[in-house]
């Protein structure tokens, strides 16, 4: 009798000491750090977010931006931190799904050094030609892409999202789509409105404008379903290339050693954040789907996009410097 009250007594101390972080947590700011410059479509998704949070559940919250190597170093940054949840990476489909396998050290492993907490949001690409080219839908344009010497696009850089989108089509159709990598999506447009390239897959925010004002022409989304922000362009997929699909999507994400009943705080009041309907309109002007949902689902969703876009890296020979 003595000893089994020992073992409850034990038992609900661990209990009582778990429920006891959970409640502490979290005892401090947070950091949000994001690996792109302020201004971006990533600063801004933290932005956004980070205001909800302080405004709904009363958190202090510092966005920290830690621009360069396509994000490593804000993702080295968060990994170096306390692992007691107070630092947490906004983290980008490039980051966890495409750094690790086309660079030669990317300085951590996702599959082992990073915690899925939730989805944030995901957006599509557009596919858009300038209006000298004689193509009106997908398959006029994948035509002239058969023809000898190919057709030029460009994107944003050598292992964003668009260039993996312009590979996965390549490989699907077979046409002859040369990259043209440009140090951000504002010069690749800016050359496409020239004329300096035929075309080009650019965020669906960076083109919309310039779609409606007839400088360029829409041909194709890269998501798996029409975006709220464009309906009227169909698709990839409903173009002859059914199962198609390339969104960029970003993530928030922790250090592995953090405590579980931490990330499990997190998920809950990023989720709710996240539901909140002026946040969801906040995301739509930027031609962003917001998502949300718990944390296996978030590692389902990195797992298979990883699967996904390690193959269209080693099949075209990506390599980030």
């Amino acid at each position: 009798m003595y000893r089994r009250s020992l073992i409850g007594s034990a038992a609900a101390t661990g209990l009582l000491s778990t429920v006891a972080r959970a409640q502490s947590f979290p005892s401090k700011q947070l950091r949000v750090l994001v690996g792109f410059a302020a201004g971006g479509g990533g600063d801004i998704v933290a932005r956004v977010l980070a205001a909800e949070l302080t405004k709904s559940a009363g958190l202090s919250i510092l966005v920290d931006n830690k621009p360069g190597a396509g994000g490593n170093i804000a993702a080295r940054e968060a990994l170096r931190a306390p692992p007691d949840g107070h630092t947490i990476l906004l983290a980008t489909l490039g980051m966890l799904t495409v750094n690790p396998y086309a660079m030669k050290d990317a300085g951590f492993d996702p599959r082992t050094d990073i915690a899925p907490v939730c989805l944030a949001v995901d957006f599509s690409n557009v596919l858009v030609v300038h209006p000298s080219v004689p193509a009106r839908s997908l398959a006029e344009y994948l035509d002239l892409a058969r023809r000898p010497g190919g057709i030029d696009y460009g994107t944003s850089g050598v292992g964003s999202a668009a260039h993996l989108a312009g590979e996965l089509l390549k490989a699907r159709s077979g046409a002859r789509l040369n990259h043209v990598p440009f140090r951000g999506g504002a010069p690749a447009m800016n050359d496409l409105l020239a004329g300096h390239i035929p075309s080009l897959i650019a965020s669906a925010p960076t083109a919309t404008g310039f779609m409606r004002e007839g400088r360029i022409r829409a041909l194709a989304m890269t998501g798996d379903k029409r975006s709220p922000f464009d309906p009227e362009i169909p698709t990839i997929a409903e173009q002859g290339f059914p199962g198609y699909a390339a969104t960029n999507w970003y993530a928030v994400v922790v250090s592995s050693k953090v405590p579980p009943d931490a990330v499990a705080t997190l998920n809950t009041l990023i989720t709710k954040a996240l539901a909140v309907p002026e946040v969801r309109a906040a995301y739509a002007q930027q031609g962003m789907e917001t998502l949300g949902g718990t944390v296996a689902g978030a590692a389902a969703h990195i797992a298979r996009e990883t699967e996904v876009w390690k193959k269209v890296i080693a099949d075209a020979g990506i390599s980030l410097e």
